[in-house]
């Protein structure tokens, strides 16, 4: 076996069995969960006819093996959307690629990128670097590429930014990729300009790769939508993206968890290699899949709906919390990251038992470094049901943390 693989931690959503164990839930209410970010809006009809559509014709979609740079008109419709977007210009055969789903390219193209060397015989890992706290992927991706992961504090202070002033010197020296998450994953933080400034002034001095996870980019709360990966990197007139590759998916933006679709665009050369890499590593999209993101991408009706539900579900959720507990609106994402006063993990255990609601324990998405965990007292909660049920488990919460012995 791997010995690499003895690293791994359990995930998240094993530890909250685990904290779970023994534990019965009051059975005078239904279940609530909040702990697993999964889309729950209605999938688009006119997504799955194409699915269907590709399925039926003649010959079928699914007769015939995919290509793993995909069809000309699936990289023409991200390169599309990238312009309608972010008013970008990126040639759709060089600087896109499909990926089946987000996470499987962060993993696939952290083990493109990273190169351990000798590390082997020298003990010197080279470091991925990643915010804390984080989507465990990063973490587990860069350990099987045989990276050391640093982890970078966000601060409540900086609107949940990640502080990379406190990151040493020498330990960019060492850096071979960055994983930046905006809209930043729990804490909804949006990365300004400026501190896009920065990270391409590091990876210009340091020579390291910029992965943008920007797979909540279409939810969100203000007049304005994030800013791009690749969008701050055109407007401070670094139009080859070097160095660069942001990374996009249709599960949130079009409620299609389980189709497994986005794409990848930014540095050609990086592209060209992470091609090759895919070509034996057999992660190809189906046809049938291709043809529904094709319909996907190219609609932007069915994401002004979406985005209009959660502002709704929030304009209402977020402000009966904001009562019992420290929580606010954030920038984007559909994560409430809520500051519980005390133990999380008493918190969501005694939630649990007594009004049968989930909610995920922020210890359990970041890691202890530089002397603390900064998950610790924070709970996650997804609220990605429909308004009623998300307005119960608001109400739910209210009682319980209002009833709470302190």
């Amino acid at each position: 076996m791997n010995p690499l693989l003895c690293l791994l931690q359990p995930y998240p959503f094993e530890r909250l069995r685990q904290l779970f164990e023994g534990v019965t839930p009051n059975p005078a209410y239904q279940p609530i969960s909040l702990g697993i970010g999964e889309p729950k809006h209605a999938t688009p009809p006119f997504i799955q006819q194409a699915l269907c559509d590709a399925i039926n014709r003649s010959p079928s979609g699914l007769s015939s093996y995919p290509a793993t740079a995909g069809e000309p008109a699936l990289r023409q419709a991200f390169a599309d959307w990238l312009h309608k977007r972010y008013g970008l210009t990126v040639n759709p055969f060089t600087q896109t690629l499909p990926v089946n789903g987000s996470r499987e390219a962060l993993f696939a193209l952290t083990q493109t990128i990273v190169n351990p060397g000798d590390s082997a015989v020298t003990g010197v890992k080279p470091i991925v670097v990643c915010p804390n706290p984080f989507y465990q992927i990063y973490e587990g991706a860069a350990l099987l590429a045989g990276a050391e992961p640093y982890y970078v504090a966000s601060d409540p202070a900086r609107n949940f930014a990640p502080d990379w002033d406190s990151v040493p010197e020498a330990v960019w020296a060492r850096t071979q990729q960055l994983l930046v998450c905006s809209p930043g994953n729990p804490t909804g933080a949006v990365m300004p300009l400026g501190e896009w400034q920065k990270l391409f002034d590091l990876s210009d001095r340091f020579g390291f790769v910029i992965a943008s996870d920007e797979c909540y980019s279409e939810i969100y709360f203000r007049d304005e939508p994030p800013l791009g990966g690749m969008e701050a990197a055109a407007q401070l007139g670094r139009s080859d993206f070097k160095n660069l590759i942001s990374l996009t998916s249709l599960s949130k933006r079009s409620n299609v968890p389980g189709l497994r679709s986005g794409f990848v665009a930014g540095d050609a050369a990086i592209i060209s290699a992470f091609l090759l890499y895919r070509t034996y590593h057999g992660c190809a999209m189906s046809p049938v899949v291709q043809a529904a993101s094709i319909a996907a991408w190219g609609d932007e009706a069915h994401v002004v709906a979406n985005r209009a539900l959660y502002r709704a579900k929030f304009a209402q959720v977020t402000p009966l919390l904001a009562e019992v507990m420290h929580v606010a609106l954030p920038d984007a994402g559909f994560y409430l990251w809520a500051d519980v006063a005390g133990d999380e993990l008493a918190f969501a255990r005694d939630l649990y038992a007594n009004y049968n609601v989930t909610v995920l324990p922020g210890s359990f998405l970041a890691r202890e470094a530089q002397g603390s965990n900064p998950g610790a007292g924070r709970v996650r909660m997804a609220l990605v049901a429909d308004t009623s049920e998300c307005l119960e488990a608001a109400h739910r919460i209210r009682a319980f943390v209002t009833n709470r012995p302190r």
